[in-house]
């Protein structure tokens, strides 16, 4: 057993001691999903003219950034990478919590709304912490893409992929791993490997209730995601230029 699963097993048998929870149990005064990661809303967080790849951020509590303040979500974090870079990006954090994968596939259609080059698209961790069935999540996941797909054609599709706790049982845990394959693979999607790896069962880069990061925790997650994204957005530009 790896040490990164021994760490989720830990953090699972935690939360099972609790009462019922959910991972993304709603924080007072929490933004809307509407919001961008630099604090612009409506039409102009996603206006062409400026030249700049817009990238949806759909998610839960860890895309909206639970606990932190917006600025330290990684969505936000990610876009001053691609300012560092050189492939300034204006990132949408359509992050919203108290959603399983079922309430994301409700919620998507009126997401798009607004036009997007990139989706990131983060869901399934509630699905997990709850053991819902994994065939249901595949097919929410899969009617989320179609959605994506029917709606904005022409944005690329980043799918991060969760882990679901060891003390589930190895058929279950094994099942929900290969939703997020499954999908990606019938669907030609970039997979975002394990969303929190190197910061799940981690104290000291988690919020204290064991399931958030916490700033430090959240730059890593910044690092994973955009560790994939960078070349799509490269590609973005590339194919604007003709290059």
């Amino acid at each position: 057993m790896s040490m990164k699963i021994l760490r989720i097993g830990l953090l699972s048998a935690a939360l099972a001691c609790q009462p019922e929870r959910n991972m993304d149990a709603p924080q007072p005064g929490s933004v809307p999903p509407a919001d961008d990661a630099n604090g612009q809303t409506g039409a102009d967080a996603a206006d062409p003219a400026r030249g700049k790849v817009t990238v949806l951020f759909f998610g839960t509590s860890l895309t909206a950034g639970y606990g932190l303040d917006p600025a330290e979500a990684f969505p936000n974090l990610i876009s001053q990478k691609a300012a560092a870079a050189g492939l300034p990006i204006t990132a949408v954090n359509a992050g919203l919590s108290g959603e399983t994968s079922a309430g994301a596939l409700r919620r998507i259609g009126w997401t798009l709304q607004r036009r997007a080059d990139i989706v990131v698209l983060e869901t399934g961790g509630n699905d997990a912490l709850r053991a819902l069935d994994a065939d249901s999540l595949e097919a929410n996941l899969a009617g989320i893409v179609s959605r994506i797909r029917s709606v904005q054609p022409a944005a690329k599709i980043l799918l991060a992929v969760m882990e679901a706790p060891p003390n589930l049982g190895a058929v279950y845990t094994a099942r929900f791993r290969s939703a997020y394959a499954e999908v990606a693979r019938r669907n030609g999607l970039t997979l975002v490997p394990f969303l929190l790896e190197g910061v799940a069962g981690e104290r000291d880069l988690n919020q204290p209730d064991g399931v958030h990061p916490n700033v430090r925790g959240e730059g890593i997650v910044a690092d994973n995601v955009w560790r994939v994204l960078r070349p799509v957005v490269e590609e973005v530009y590339e194919s604007r230029t003709g290059g």
